[in-house]
């Protein structure tokens, strides 16, 4: 198995429904994404997945996010807009893309500031 990994960024404004404090009212990060990606074999120039086209896909994505209220933005306008229903989201929407039977999304941490964030994988 070989992996790639990709880190990219974008900005938005969240609130957490029912937390109780104050991450409740209206507030923004800049975000930070990576991405991990599982491939079974290497291409013959010895890539298993092309880092531009990772980052291509994952800021596609992203854009519907990017400047936004997360709140406003399906499925966040029901699912609480936290880090680890946005990593869960990017990796089910990311998958949708690029998962063949050699190729699929392994990991996807999505952090709000350098100290906190959240993951999901598979």
């Amino acid at each position: 198995m070989y992996e790639t990994t990709i880190t990219t960024h974008f900005s938005a404004a969240h609130q957490l429904r029912d937390y109780q404090g104050k991450y409740e009212n209206l507030h923004g990060h800049n975000w930070t994404a990576t991405i991990t990606v599982f491939a079974k074999e290497v291409d013959e120039m010895g890539v298993g997945m092309d880092f531009i086209l990772l980052k291509q896909k994952t800021d596609a994505i992203l854009s519907k996010l990017d400047y936004q209220n997360i709140n406003e933005v399906p499925p966040f306008d029901t699912l609480n807009p936290s880090a680890e229903n946005i990593a869960r989201w990017v990796f089910d929407e990311l998958n949708k893309e690029i998962k063949t039977g050699d190729i699929w999304v392994r990991r996807v941490e999505v952090r709000e500031t350098e100290h906190c964030g959240g993951a999901y994988f598979e």
